[in-house]
């Protein structure tokens, strides 16, 4: 370039061989993707979603567990029913007591037993039975003197030993039957051992 002026456009400066004419419409350019690539790109897509709720649902919190069942002697109760109305035998005392149990708990009595080695215990029925939920159920309870000489006549006497079982675990207890079963089965001990309680 010499000399002094505006610049003055060169050659093909308005032509250009790929612009379009003047008055034709623009031809947009389309982009395509093989049929294979399209199917490998939504698999991707499918799985990217299917891992993204995977994680979602693992990561979400858990529910906190439910609470154990409760322990069969809190949901079990042993009443005493008075002396029974069975011919007494000598040297035994039998008497009726209710065993009962909350609703939606049932519980086994594997065993019902006396500490002292000087009297026995048997039961109709027989252990094993089965209290259903919400239940009552009467048994017959008779506890025969084995040894006058060693028999207790002491706070020792009342009580009653039990095996409970339920679906949580089985307990061993001793219960103590109210209702003037102590002063019953004193006055039994007394008669079939033909000598009086100190």
């Amino acid at each position: 370039m010499s000399g002094i002026g505006p610049v003055e456009p060169g050659e093909d400066t308005y032509h250009h061989p790929r612009a379009p004419l003047t008055g034709a419409t623009p031809v947009r350019a389309r982009l395509t993707v093989p049929a294979r690539h399209r199917r490998k790109a939504a698999l991707a897509a499918a799985a990217t979603l299917t891992a993204g709720a995977g994680v979602y649902v693992l990561g979400a919190p858990e529910p906190p567990p439910a609470p154990p069942p409760p322990w069969p002697s809190q949901v079990v109760g042993f009443n005493y029913a008075g002396a029974s109305a069975e011919a007494d035998r000598a040297g035994a005392f039998t008497f009726d007591i209710s065993i009962s149990t909350e609703p939606g708990r049932r519980v086994t009595i594997d065993d019902i037993t006396q500490p002292s080695a000087a009297l026995a215990v048997s039961t109709r029925p027989s252990t094993p039975f089965t209290v259903e939920p919400g239940g009552s159920r009467k048994v017959l309870v008779t506890v025969y003197v084995l040894d006058c000489g060693e028999v207790p006549r002491n706070a020792g006497l009342p009580f009653l030993d039990v095996t409970l079982r339920n679906e949580r675990a089985v307990q061993k207890q001793s219960r103590i039957l109210g209702g003037g079963y102590p002063e019953d089965l004193g006055a039994a001990i007394e008669k079939a051992c033909d000598r009086p309680a100190p």
